[in-house]
Formats: C-alpha cells, sequence, structure tokens
C-alpha cells in the first residue's frame, strides 16, 4: 500500500507542491479524487476539520492545510534544511510563497477579468524577494536556501510554474528565477511527473481559470 494519500479535488490547487515533492523523492501516494458534486452532497466536508480539502493521510495521521502537509514532509523526509538556522529560512521563504499565493488565488476567484492587468504590473515587484534570496545562495546555483532541496523549493516551483501560465514573460527579468524553474523542472522525476497525464491534464484552478 502507498504510504501517503492525497484527498483533493481534480484539480492541481494546493496539493500540486506535495505532489511534486513526493515524487521527486521517489515516494508513492494514492489519490482520493473528489469531485465538487460528492463534496457538496456527501459528509465529506463536515468530517474535515476545517471543512476544507486537502486532507493528508500518513498511516494512521490525518492533517489538514496544505502548508502543515509540506511542513510534515520536510521533516519526514529531510527536506528542512541541515540545521534550524537553514530551517528558519526555510519558513520564512514558504511563508513568502504562501503570501503570494493567497494574491493569485484572490485574483483567480474574486477579480479575474478587471483585476489580471494590475496584478502582472505588481508582479514584479513580488517576484524579486525570491531572486534576492537566490542570489545570496552560492550566487543563485542552488536551491532556494543551503545546499539541499527544501520542501519550500516545491512550494515555489509551483508558484513560479502557475505564474508562467498567467504571465508567461514574468520571469524574463529575473535570470536567476528563471534558471532555477529550468534547474528544477529537468530534475528527472520532477521532469516526469510534469509529464503524466496527472499533471497535465488537471487543471490548475477550480474555476478553470489560470
Amino acid at each position: 500500500m502507498a504510504p501517503y494519500t492525497i484527498v483533493y479535488f481534480p484539480v492541481r490547487g494546493r496539493c500540486e507542491a506535495m505532489r511534486m515533492l513526493l515524487a521527486d523523492q521517489g515516494q508513492s501516494w494514492k489519490e482520493e479524487v473528489v469531485s465538487l458534486e460528492t463534496w457538496m452532497q456527501s459528509q465529506l466536508k463536515a468530517s474535515c476539520l476545517y471543512g476544507q480539502l486537502p486532507k493528508f493521510q500518513d498511516g494512521d495521521r490525518t492533517l489538514y492545510q496544505s502548508n502543515a502537509i509540506l511542513r510534515h514532509l520536510g521533516r519526514t523526509l529531510g527536506l528542512y534544511g541541515k540545521d534550524q538556522q537553514e530551517a528558519a529560512l526555510v519558513d520564512m521563504v514558504n511563508d513568502g510563497v504562501e503570501d503570494l499565493r493567497c494574491k493569485y488565488l484572490t485574483l483567480i476567484y474574486t477579480n479575474y477579468e478587471a483585476g489580471k492587468s494590475d496584478y502582472v504590473k505588481a508582479l514584479p515587484g513580488h517576484l524579486k524577494p525570491f531572486e534576492t534570496l537566490l542570489s545570496q545562495n552560492q550566487g543563485g546555483k542552488a536551491f532556494i536556501m543551503g545546499s539541499q532541496i527544501s520542501f519550500a523549493d516545491y512550494n515555489l516551483l509551483d508558484l513560479l510554474l502557475i505564474h508562467q501560465v498567467l504571465a508567461p514573460s514574468c520571469l524574463d527579468e529575473f535570470p536567476l528565477l528563471s534558471a532555477y524553474v529550468a534547474c528544477l523542472s529537468a530534475r528527472p522525476k520532477i521532469k516526469a511527473f510534469l509529464a503524466s497525464p496527472d499533471h497535465v491534464n488537471w487543471i490548475i484552478n477550480g474555476n478553470g481559470k489560470q
């Protein structure tokens, strides 16, 4: 049996970073795909701690909240930096990813048509901190923090990939981020995952906007 189970909707959404992490780390997992109809009509929503998905099973442990799941996998699989100092920086990066992801989701779900132009104009200011962090770590030739990949790298990679769909030229003025995306996407197991039907055939967001 697969050690992990992801319970989520048939979208990439907030689970794609953890899927990339598991794939890259050679971990197997099971997907329990929940349709919107099932979600609205079944008792699943009421049974979830915060009334939302994803739900993540690690053996007999049940977790909610996508970033808590990523941190759990980071601790379990050795993806949380080599010491407490690096762990703190990894947390800082991941919180920065979450800040921008929340801005993105607000656009996608509440203001896409009217707000996309202004969002794209403001995007360089939101991406610049990640370029700065890369420049401070081995000249941008390693990962976002330290010399080993962390759970925050998968979350940042997912964030950058979905923004390249939203605004294809958004990384043109950020050479380190561009190289970072290319390097991580070329890791054999990530490359295979990104080419798989489970990634290619699933929409990014629940409302189909991207």
